[in-house]
């Protein structure tokens, strides 16, 4: 049997030509295809942070304690996000590696899209709640499809800078969530059927609107659901462990990613640098709008919103060319290298900001520089965790290391909260930077992680 590793990444003679100039029009559907998954896929992380506080607003009673009832139930709503997007990465990134890369990656779009849209439908915090858990785990399961599917079909001196730039198109996804709902938040659209179960006062509200917008990537599916092949390489991984048959090579075995030592310590150094970059992201960075709102409190609450979306756009800017710089780091200083720079800065920038940013002015440049310290990371794990793992465990393993991560991550904005509050009862004036800064340190665990890693710059995909 053909080596598969000489299918999926054969070496290319150093000619001088760009890296593109081995890509045939089919590669490039691949990329264009799994690029807008996995955009469409942040569109919607970002659909669903923006229209949190205006659904809870209306989902929750009204009571004396209303406000901080808003922002506790914003932290449940977000956690079992991140639980269902975790679960969606392990259950998924296995049926990527039993099912196919393209059949599982289109399965997951349409889960995400569909249950999105049923979030509309919310009566009360805990069905919106297990919507947004259900949409997570199509939301979770996408990724390690989609890395798996262009890892193993574009050639080898390709491969890297496109998964950068397809990990990079997530900052344009969260552009466009964010578009989304600048568009739609602020509407309220009187309706002909009147008063309903999710209309109880004949108006749809605009958060509702944003998320029937998110059925928007099940037409994706339509679109290409046909013309989607698997990549050679699995095709031959799936051909030697049905040839093998029960007691052989088994697709997608976590017994086998947990239970062989050269896998186990691939997985651990996976979730280590995963858990590093999710945490510092979820738990902090994506409350950069809270402390907006905080520096701006003597204005009018339209005029902060206003400020607030400006801020979102600028930060997810900088995070667009902070993915794409890790992927020059990547093949100029190897993937060690990369990493040890991203965390450092992640850390330095994360730490700066929520430390030292005082007024308006100082946010139109120090946003953008945290959205790309915060995000340069991320491009580090489309490129490297596909080249930890063997074909029939490339989906799995990769699915294990990003989405383990998120199930501590979930934890997050809980211990943002309460270090916010064990800061406060300590009499810190501003308690909540102070806890966005020590939560920051997760960056060094990232740091230390990366010296143990192995080093796969130039190196075939392992078989």
């Amino acid at each position: 049997m053909a080596d598969i590793s000489s299918i999926s990444s054969s070496s290319l003679p150093p000619d001088g030509r760009p890296w593109y100039a081995e890509m045939n029009r089919y590669h490039w559907w691949i990329f264009f295809v799994s690029s807008l998954g996995w955009l469409f896929d942040t569109m919607d992380q970002t659909l669903f942070r923006l229209a949190r506080t205006p659904a809870l607003q209306e989902l929750l009673p009204r009571t004396e304690t209303f406000d901080a009832d808003v922002k506790f139930y914003g932290g449940i709503a977000t956690a079992i996000f991140l639980f269902g997007w975790a679960t969606g990465g392990l259950i998924f990134g296995v049926l990527g590696d039993r099912w196919g890369r393209a059949r599982t990656m289109l399965i997951t779009i349409i889960l995400y899209s569909m249950f999105t849209g049923l979030s509309a439908l919310s009566t009360n915090w805990v069905d919106y709640s297990f919507y947004r858990f259900l949409t997570g785990i199509g939301v979770g399961g996408e990724f390690a499809a989609g890395v798996a599917l262009v890892s193993e079909t574009l050639p080898a001196r390709a491969r890297p800078v496109a998964l950068g730039l397809l990990q990079a198109l997530s900052a344009v996804g969260n552009i466009m969530g964010a578009g989304v709902s600048a568009l739609l938040g602020p509407l309220r659209i009187g309706v002909p059927w009147g008063e309903t179960f999710f209309t109880p006062d004949g108006i749809l509200s605009g958060w509702r609107l944003i998320m029937i917008a998110g059925l928007l990537p099940a037409f994706l599916v339509i679109a290409v659901r046909r013309k989607l092949e698997e990549p050679e390489s699995w095709k031959l991984a799936k051909a030697k462990a049905l040839e093998d048959g029960p007691g052989g090579v088994e697709m997608g075995s976590l017994k086998e990613l947990l239970g062989d030592p050269r896998w186990r310590r691939n997985v651990i150094i996976g979730v280590l640098l995963a858990m590093s970059g999710v945490i510092s992201v979820w738990g902090v960075s994506f409350w950069t709008p809270e402390l907006l709102r905080d520096i701006l409190k003597t204005l009018p609450e339209a005029q902060k919103a206003r400020y607030v979306g400006l801020q979102d756009v600028l930060q997810q800017i900088g995070s667009f060319f902070g993915i794409l710089a890790f992927t020059w780091m990547a093949t100029s200083f190897g993937r060690k290298g990369a990493f040890t720079m991203a965390f450092l800065m992640a850390w330095g920038m994360g730490t700066t900001v929520f430390l030292t940013m005082n007024s308006l002015e100082q946010m139109y440049w120090m946003v953008p520089l945290l959205g790309f310290c915060q995000m340069t990371v991320f491009g580090g794990y489309a490129i490297y965790f596909p080249e930890l793992f063997p074909t029939r465990l490339r989906s799995t393993g990769t699915g294990f290391c990003y989405n383990v991560a998120r199930y501590i991550a979930a934890l997050g904005p809980f211990a943002l909260g309460g270090l916010t509050s064990t800061f406060a009862r300590e009499g810190f004036a501003e308690p909540f930077r102070y806890a966005a800064a020590v939560v920051l340190c997760v960056n060094l665990i990232g740091l230390i992680t990366i010296f143990f890693a192995h080093e796969t710059k130039g190196k075939e995909l392992p078989t």
